[in-house]
């Protein structure tokens, strides 16, 4: 089993992103730091919404970043912030 990547997009308004963005780069941030599998975290803004790309040592380190205790605290902090999130899986060639 080889690397997973994840491409993620973030549908928010616009004047919503100054709540969200502090929220999802403490949660990166988290991430990075206590989850071993976790290799990349990127925070990307093209001209509208947000876009993520992560890395992971494998799909099973994904899922436990998925399940794990950062996306829960995430998820609560963020719960007033209408968004829609779109997740892409890959598989990492090269």
């Amino acid at each position: 089993m080889g690397k997973f990547a994840v491409v993620a997009t973030y549908e928010i308004a616009s004047d919503q992103i100054g709540a969200f963005l502090p929220l999802l780069l403490a949660h990166r941030d988290r991430c990075l730091e206590t989850e071993p599998g976790t290799l990349r975290f990127d925070v990307l803004q093209p001209e509208t919404n947000l876009m993520l790309y992560e890395l992971y040592e494998n799909e099973t380190a994904f899922e436990a970043h998925r399940n794990g205790a950062s996306v829960a605290r995430f998820r609560e902090e963020a719960a007033g912030v209408e968004r829609k999130l779109t997740l892409l899986g890959c598989s990492l060639i090269a």
